[in-house]
């Protein structure tokens, strides 16, 4: 079917800020699909109210409007500009709520604005629990024991039928907002209250909790046609209970039969046929790990999160081809940009396997509720990609930046064997670590710890196999090329295998060769490829255009301090460097992000942001030089190290950077140019810290180097304040001093400023509403 003939101007609804639940993914799909619509030369008009993101840049679409997403907004952007559609199934559940207000109340028939990709009826009986449970029901897909509710007594009520535990699913909310599982009537009766505020419709499903069964993932596409493909499945490594957004996925699923894997791929395409959803789709499914029996959680009849996750995992770009499918074109009619050959009709098939990480904000809220449930918590996500699970998960693991390079927590350590048994059974961000602690000390069997958690053997064996290879290191007498070679394989790092066997890696030392990820595996030759790192003996490389090459380093999983806007720096860049007639290079790992689409960079690598995998990265690639100024924090911190490599820094030099970051030089740099600031010393310690605040008077101020968006930093009134302020800093091993410096009461002002080396130009100077000392990311 060629392009349709009454679509010309096309408006495009973003997703807002960036909430929990609702992030980076849907920057990457709307820009995506901004591209995708304007190659076919219709006229797009986008509406996002966040300023952080490529999205709103002027770039993406013909109109930009920086708008509250408000229904009256947006009305009268459409009376104004005129769009004769809209599509709703790009900008996250913010877009999807907005679509359906403007669809329920006939504006958009007053208007003539016509709805692609998934019509009124087709996202409710997705989104409206009662219509979709009804329409399972009358295609033959089995729900798990249910009812749709409006009020708390009608909750109780429903329970009273079914008993206890329930999970409370609120129509209409993204990430599992307003719900929870239910074990007592007391919680009952507060998370019904709370579902029924959150739902755009006063709306809740009381369903039967069967926490313990696996949860898998099916994502998949249709076209107007009734062509249908599965483009990835995943599976949760956690059951049922914790939501997918915080649980560690993998791609493709590891623990199904064939015959699972075939049940639910066909019972994936029947919904998304009989909903006629055009575009792409998600469906999330609970199977019995103990039989046949499956039941379908819920249907997402938009761009998810896991939509972004399988469409890097699999190379498929599924927001660009959601929108070609929007204006009328068949699957089998739109060009695989990755092969340049195939067509979008084609099921991707993958040769290595895909891990998904969350980044929590527990590192930064220390006192916050840790426990996770069907509420997402975590703010972003890294993905590896690897030939066996466990190195997957050890590139994971350091990918997510939390100071660890393996599942060896440090604090761990003091736990008692007690403790770690009872850790096992608490669903939070660390049981992961708890259950591989569980097994370095051997004080629980695999049996035994999935009897508590539900986590299939299969992942836990995998974990054990990490396991084993510590001890191997720890206990070789010398550290073989065999050994060595064994644990790359594995994922470890060189500084971990030197840790572990106390032996330095020396002349053994082998950097990684890298494959390619082209959606076929390597049926056809990828024309715009990326690739991740393995140690055999195929480098998949191809060899450069003899351009000037220039490494970009993207700013990993996005977390609270660093968002999306370092994306947008990253991608800006490789735009200007490609214009100057560079060959552009990213590393990132970060699923979500415009960066690592496949066309962004001339080459790009999905790799933990370490010392080590980047050098791998260098000595694969050679690059000319490296820009480090636009991945934020992660970038800055690779500064010195791309510098020993040999790698010329562009811009900021690391010097210059270290000046600004350690908290001793940039004093001494004050003092010199004699601007005042507000009297400080720098300490290392928790007793030098106690000793200078006395000196200064409290309150002072407590400032580590080296971190973004204030992490560490705080305001102490008292010994007390600063002795625990300390602990939390001095967790983990401090190597650039911590500034104590005296509180001062006062207004803030910002001044962005941009040189050349000789001048220098001010674009913006900005106030703070809020007094000193409220940071300005929330000021």
């Amino acid at each position: 079917m060629p392009l349709r003939k009454d679509i010309h101007k096309v408006m495009v609804l973003g997703s807002g800020p960036i909430v929990i639940g609702q992030a980076a993914e849907f920057d990457y799909a709307g820009t995506q699909a901004c591209r995708a619509l304007r190659e076919e030369g219709l006229e797009v008009v986008l509406v996002n109210s966040n300023p952080a993101t490529i999205m709103t840049d002027k770039a993406m679409a013909d109109k930009v409007y920086i708008e509250p997403m408000t229904l009256d907004a947006v009305k009268e952007i459409i009376k104004k500009e005129r769009p004769d559609s809209l599509i709703p199934n790009l900008g996250g559940q913010t877009g999807l709520n907005l679509a359906m207000d403007l669809s329920a109340d006939g504006f958009l028939d007053e208007y003539g604005v016509k709805l692609l990709g998934a019509n009124p009826t087709t996202i409710a009986k997705a989104e409206d629990r009662q219509m979709f449970k009804d329409t399972m029901e009358k295609i033959g897909e089995p729900c798990i024991a249910s009812k749709v509710v409006h009020t708390v007594e009608d909750a109780v009520a429903f329970t009273e039928e079914i008993g206890l535990p329930v999970i409370i699913r609120p129509a209409y909310t993204l990430g599992g907002t307003g719900g929870g599982i239910a074990y007592t009537w007391e919680q009952l009766r507060e998370i019904a209250a709370t579902g029924i505020m959150y739902s755009r419709v006063d709306e809740i499903l009381v369903e039967k909790c069967i926490a313990g069964w696996k949860e898998i993932e099916y994502e998949v596409m249709r076209d107007s046609k009734g062509n249908a493909i599965t483009i990835c499945n995943m599976e949760n490594v956690d059951p049922v209970g914790v939501h997918t957004g915080d649980s560690v996925v993998v791609a493709p699923s590891q623990t199904l039969s064939d015959k699972e894997y075939q049940m639910l791929r066909t019972s994936a395409l029947n919904i998304i046929t009989e909903l006629g959803i055009e575009g792409g789709c998600n469906v999330q499914y609970a199977l019995n790990p103990d039989s046949f029996e499956y039941a379908v959680i819920e249907v997402n009849p938009r761009v998810s999160r896991s939509s972004a996750l399988a469409s890097k995992a699999t190379g498929f770009p599924i927001a660009k081809v959601t929108a070609k499918i929007a204006i009328g074109y068949g699957l089998d009619e739109i060009l695989n940009a990755v092969t340049g050959k195939t067509y979008a009709c084609f099921e991707p098939t993958l040769d290595y396997i895909v891990a998904k990480f969350p980044r929590w904000p527990f590192d930064k809220f220390v006192y916050a509720d840790n426990s996770l449930g069907t509420q997402m918590k975590a703010t972003g996500e890294v993905m590896a990609i690897a030939p066996s699970f466990e190195q997957a998960m050890m590139k994971s693991v350091r990918g997510i930046e939390m100071k660890l390079t393996s599942f060896i927590m440090p604090k761990l350590k003091n736990w008692s064997d007690d403790e770690v048994k009872a850790g096992v059974g608490v669903v939070n961000d660390e049981r992961l670590f708890v259950i591989c602690e569980a097994l370095r000390r051997g004080i629980m069997t695999i049996d035994e710890i999935h009897d508590i958690t539900k986590i299939d053997t299969w992942f836990l064996h995998g974990y054990q196999n990490i396991i084993d290879m510590e001890h191997e290191l720890q206990n070789a007498p010398e550290l073989t090329e065999e050994l060595y070679l064994r644990a790359k394989k594995m994922g470890f790092l060189d500084q971990t295998i030197t840790e572990l066997s106390g032996k330095p890696v020396g002349a053994l030392k082998r950097l990684p060769v890298y494959k390619t990820v082209d959606t076929c595996a390597a049926e056809f030759d990828a024309e715009t490829p990326y690739y991740y790192s393995t140690f055999d003996d195929e480098n998949e490389v191809k060899p450069s255009t003899g351009k000037k090459k220039v490494l970009v380093l993207g700013s990993g999983p996005i977390r609270i301090g660093q968002g999306i806007e370092f994306d947008y720096c990253s991608v800006h860049s490789v735009w200007a460097l490609k214009e100057l007639g560079c060959e552009t290079i990213i590393i990132n790992n970060n699923p979500e992000t415009v960066s690592t689409d496949f066309d962004t960079a001339d080459r790009l690598y999905f790799e933990p942001l370490t010392p080590e995998d980047v050098e791998g990265v260098v000595n694969a690639e050679k690059p000319d030089a490296a820009i480090v100024q636009f991945g934020g924090q992660t970038a800055i911190n690779l500064a010195a190290h791309l510098e020993k490599l040999g790698v010329p820094i562009l811009g900021t030099q690391a010097w210059s950077i270290d000046a600004a970051e350690d908290r001793e030089k940039f004093d001494e740099i004050l003092e010199e140019c004699h601007i005042p600031r507000p009297k400080g010393e720098t300490v290392f310690t928790e007793e030098e810290a106690v000793q200078v605040a006395d000196r200064l008077g409290y309150p002072v101020l407590v400032r580590p180097s080296y971190v973004l968006g204030g992490q560490g930093m705080e305001i102490a009134y008292s010994e007390q304040d600063i002795r625990e302020y300390m602990q939390v800093i001095t967790r983990h091993k401090v190597e650039n001093p911590v500034l104590v410096d005296k509180y001062m009461m006062g207004r803030e002002i910002e001044v962005d400023a941009i040189c050349d080396g000789e001048d220098i130009l001010i674009p913006g100077i900005m106030e703070h509403f809020e007094r000193a000392g409220v940071h300005s990311g929330d000021s």
